[in-house]
């Protein structure tokens, strides 16, 4: 930052959001924008969507209603029907195999715990949570909170395999570096939850800076409504394996590029680095239509899966986007924890730590 004439080892590192918070934000967010675009989807509804419609709104509902929750999202694919995918791009520019494996094969898995029921909790209901990012050949990140502790573990071996390279040993680190050697050791590490970030509910319960923010996002969820009612068919395909099945079709492109549209007012809220597509980057994604099965077993969405194989114009491959969704377990602290400083460990990884090839990033 222009100004700060602090000395750099006294200048106070700017956490990373916390996940927890994170998470319990937009599930609930999410449930609600959710509920809110397929009720307006039933009032607005068509004769053959009305039934379908007020299914899957109280099967979102439900899940609002419950106070844990687990969801699991990747790809139910294959790394050579991924390649598939490039097999029009110019030499040299297709997708690296290594890639392609680690599309195939990755998972994200999300758990959250709460006093309350998940669409009426902020963070300070959170009793438990976590996150886990996992690989063809093992897990990369695990992140858990139980309690007021975090804990944090690095996949080290999948990570330096997806990667291509490999981590500073801990003996190579400099004597100064003892968190980040904790991290790169691949053992649990553990920090004060609240040492992350700031409280998000502090930040929901004060009056928003931007007075405009409610109204926007009103006319987001409005826009959303239409958009759905106009372009989405929605069908009740009966009952398949013990859950009820309803579909949902639209063209890929119509859908996407009005998704975005209805979504730029909150462009501003987006973090740093991250922009919507423009009309012209969605000009020449395929208008084909898609499908998405909406699996509902005792009243709560059970699993979504996008079947994304006429984008790829694939002949018999699986190519389906996959969520699937359960009541979630309780979050657990590991048996052995090493405790760190995440401003410290923040420090080593893009301070001036000594650590061969590490600068401070430009502030």
């Amino acid at each position: 930052m222009q100004g700060d004439t602090k000395p750099h080892h006294q200048r106070r590192t700017t956490a990373a959001p916390d996940p927890s918070e994170t998470a319990i934000s937009t599930t609930r967010k999410t449930l609600a924008v959710a509920a809110a675009v397929l009720a307006g989807a039933v009032a607005c509804g068509t004769a053959d969507n009305l039934t379908a419609a007020q299914k899957l709104d109280a099967a979102v509902d439900k899940l609002g209603q419950q106070r844990s929750l687990s969801l699991e999202l990747g790809l139910d694919t294959d790394a050579a029907t991924l390649k598939a995918l490039d097999s029009d791009t110019a030499p040299g520019e297709e997708m690296p195999d290594q890639v392609a494996e680690l599309l195939a094969g990755a998972r994200v898995a999300v758990s959250v715990q709460s006093k309350k029921p998940l669409q009426e909790s902020s963070e300070a209901d959170i009793t438990g949570m976590a996150v886990k990012v996992s690989g063809p050949d093992g897990d990369l990140l695990e992140y858990r909170q139980v309690g007021d502790w975090a804990y944090l573990r690095a996949g080290v071996k999948s990570l330096e395999k997806v990667s291509g390279s490999q981590f500073p040993a801990a003996e190579d680190l400099p004597p100064n570096a003892s968190d980040l050697k904790q991290v790169l050791g691949g053992g649990w590490v553990k920090m004060p939850a609240d040492s992350l970030s700031k409280d998000l509910s502090a930040k929901e319960t004060s009056p928003s800076a931007d007075p405009g923010a409610r109204a926007r996002q009103k006319k987001v969820v409005k826009g959303l409504q239409q958009l759905v009612s106009r372009e989405v068919q929605l069908k009740d395909t009966g009952t398949r394996d013990g859950a009820d099945h309803i579909t949902a079709t639209a063209p890929f492109r119509t859908l996407i590029t009005g998704l975005v549209d209805e979504l730029r007012p909150l462009a501003a809220n987006l973090p740093p680095g991250a922009e919507l597509p423009t009309s012209k980057d969605l000009k020449g994604a395929p208008n084909k239509k898609i499908t998405a099965d909406f699996a509902i077993k005792n009243g709560a969405l059970d699993e979504v899966s996008v079947d994304l194989a006429p984008l790829a114009e694939t002949r018999g491959d699986k190519f389906s986007l996959v969520l699937r969704i359960g009541k979630g377990g309780q979050a657990a602290a590991p048996d052995q924890a090493t405790q760190i400083d995440p401003d410290a460990l923040a420090q080593q990884l893009f301070g001036d730590s000594g650590i061969p090839g590490q600068k401070a990033p430009a502030l």
